[in-house]
């Protein structure tokens, strides 16, 4: 069993940062990638970043690129997701989701935390 549990989210103003924290639970032997997704009301569910577990490749959604890093730490089987100069359009539900090492697919996902940006 994979659990994902996110923490870090909050109400911040426009400009301000927060960093997004995903623990992962110990048996995480079978995944392969880490990635942050969103979700605002009404809208489909997008890609934030990601992060392979073995060589720290990360990708970004052109959004967020230059704003917002991932980062993991091996050690701890956590993932994170600096969060800066934010704006009111990063707000939404974040997710942390993980790879299956039989499937490739993101097959594990956290209950999700929210953030709001004010103006």
């Amino acid at each position: 069993q994979v659990q994902l549990v996110e923490s870090g989210g909050g109400l911040v103003q426009a400009g301000g940062s927060l960093r997004l924290s995903c623990a992962v639970s110990r048996r995480t032997w079978d995944t392969y990638d880490m990635g942050w997704f969103r979700q605002a009301p009404g809208k489909e569910r997008e890609f934030v970043a990601s992060i392979t577990w073995s060589y720290g490749r990360t990708a970004y959604a052109d959004s967020v690129k230059g704003r917002f890093t991932i980062s993991r730490d091996n050690a701890r089987n956590t993932v994170y997701l600096q969060m800066n100069s934010l704006k009111p359009e990063d707000t939404a539900v974040y997710y942390c989701a993980a790879t299956s090492g039989a499937t490739m697919a993101y097959d594990y996902w956290g209950q999700g935390t929210q953030v709001t940006v004010s103006s």
